[in-house]
């Protein structure tokens, strides 16, 4: 493929490793700073899901660290182990930005009902378009049926490139949601708020490098088929 492509990949898995260690060690400190009002994450996850008129949202455990997530299909909010039983603002923060999301879903948010079309043609497309590219490259991108075959890869790698695009307001989205509730409704202190803001600060980072690495991907790519017409 080139050495180009494993400068971009080998770049990209640096700088996504460097942020997401930044993060686990922000989520760890933050972690040591316990809430005043000693409430867990499940139990700030539940307060926000009730402040919002959500009753019909479970709030469950799950295993490993940082696997947070909200699941929109059986509409649950699964926290990990490190933020169900914790209560601490990094918690805090991680269960307020998951609950963000079903803010979003029940308030019909439009980059999150975008985003949810897209996951069906993504979790095929994804897996396949650089194999499809490479087919494509492999066969000669200067033949018709070779070019063809890299230009239907880079079609399927671009709706994974949109959908991290997609992802970017939708993440800011329930973080800011998250923080206002925190603050409005005196869950966390001001101390207790910076530490929250700033673990959510450093995991919408990870999100940003995954979108530019995609983008930074995608056009690679594309300079490899268009630029074998020449």
């Amino acid at each position: 493929m080139g050495i180009g492509y494993w400068i971009i990949i080998g770049g990209i898995a640096l700088i996504s490793m460097l942020v997401s260690s930044k993060l686990k060690n922000k989520f760890k400190y933050y972690s040591k700073v316990h809430l005043r009002n000693g409430m867990s994450g499940a139990e700030i996850a539940r307060k926000m899901l009730n402040d919002n008129g959500i009753f019909d949202v479970q709030v469950i455990s799950t295993p490993g660290m940082l696997t947070d997530h909200y699941n929109p299909v059986k509409k649950t909010v699964n926290l990990s182990e490190g933020v169900y039983n914790q209560r601490n603002a990094a918690a805090a923060a991680v269960a307020a930005h998951e609950c963000g999301h079903a803010v979003q879903h029940a308030q019909g948010y439009e980059w999150l009902q975008m985003r949810s079309k897209l996951v069906p043609v993504v979790s095929v497309a994804s897996g396949m378009s650089v194999w499809v590219i490479f087919g494509g490259l492999v066969l000669g991108a200067t033949t018709q049926f070779g070019f063809t075959v890299a230009v239907i890869g880079l079609i399927m790698f671009a709706f994974g490139t949109l959908f991290s695009f997609i992802t970017l307001p939708v993440e800011y989205d329930a973080s800011n949601r998250a923080l206002a509730w925190l603050k409005t409704k005196n869950i966390v202190s001001p101390e207790e708020y910076k530490g929250a803001e700033d673990s959510l600060k450093w995991a919408a980072r990870t999100y940003v490098v995954a979108a530019i690495g995609s983008l930074a991907t995608l056009l690679y790519f594309a300079m490899q088929v268009f630029g074998g017409r020449d």
